[in-house]
């Protein structure tokens, strides 16, 4: 027996918000690699309709505006990887994305998705925190653009109401001359999906190379996404050496809310992990904003 006793394909936002307001006890799919095994195995409460919104086209849209690279919500991991625009705007994301999953999954699992599963170690939620990303919300009535930090009330849970609202985009700031990001994980060797510790960072530097604003995010670094504040504070004025990333280390872990996870890594280990993983990312992400212009 299925987790569920009707399926909708909407070819249209509008239907697929009329059917979400229609259909008591239902939830939305894009690529249902999270929501589907969830169902499967309990974590997640039978619900009487899926909404499958992959069809819908205009979610699909890969658009550079003005100031923002926006990315449908349901466009696949795989084209995204794909994408030189995203390569170019975004090496951070992409990074993440590609250890979303093996090939099949990636062919499939969505962005959206991954934001709207609201895992505090998501990975490309993680890579999108670091790039100050926003989501746009749309219901029958309204529609807006989130900052993504407001978007997580707890693990697994959103700000905004599953049976009134969709996740039709994401966005970020287009990249400029100078910025850079990059993408680390540590995972345990038998491959289960979920991090022990991931990190997103980004970088603008001067032309001297040193910071002059930064962003680094870490997941699990709390019960939600987590934007490390006070380290990516530290950062800033700086050109990184080992003194400084020391510096950045210690404020993350006066901040961030480290835990043990009884199938993947304990608290202390977690900790111990911040320095390598954080002078790795920093790392990458320096020498491609320091040699990144324009053309």
């Amino acid at each position: 027996m299925t987790g569920w006793e009707h399926f909708h394909t909407p070819l249209t936002i509008e239907d697929a918000l009329q059917t979400l307001m229609t259909s008591p006890d239902s939830a939305v799919i894009a690529g249902g690699t999270d929501l589907l095994l969830d169902l499967d195995q309990g974590r997640h409460s039978r619900v009487k309709s899926l909404i499958d919104i992959s069809r819908i086209e205009a979610l699909h849209e890969f658009t550079i505006s003005e100031d923002f690279v926006v990315v449908g919500s349901a466009i696949p991991l795989s084209r995204l990887l794909n994408n030189p625009l995203a390569q170019k705007h975004a090496p951070a994301l992409v990074e993440a994305c590609k250890l979303i999953g093996g090939p099949q999954v990636r062919n499939v699992a969505t962005l959206g998705g991954n934001v709207a599963h609201a895992l505090p170690a998501g990975d490309g939620t993680i890579a999108l925190l670091a790039h100050d990303a926003e989501v746009h919300l749309v219901s029958q009535d309204s529609e807006r653009w989130l900052a993504l930090a407001d978007l997580f009330t707890g693990p697994g849970e959103v700000s905004f109401d599953r049976q009134r609202t969709l996740i039709s985009a994401l966005r970020f700031k287009r990249r400029e001359a100078l910025e850079g990001s990059a993408f680390r994980r540590v995972m345990r060797p038998q491959g289960v999906a979920i991090a022990i510790m991931n990190m997103g960072v980004w970088l603008r530097c001067d032309q001297q190379g040193k910071i002059v604003d930064a962003r680094i995010s870490i997941g699990p670094g709390g019960p939600t996404p987590f934007f490390a504040s006070g380290g990516s504070s530290a950062l800033i004025g700086h050109i990184p050496d080992k003194i400084v990333l020391d510096q950045v280390a210690l404020a993350i872990l006066e901040e961030a809310q480290f835990r043990t996870s009884r199938h993947r890594s304990t608290k202390a280990y977690r900790e111990h992990l911040v320095s390598s993983l954080l002078e790795e990312t920093v790392t990458v992400a320096h020498k491609r904003a320091s040699h990144y212009e324009m053309v």
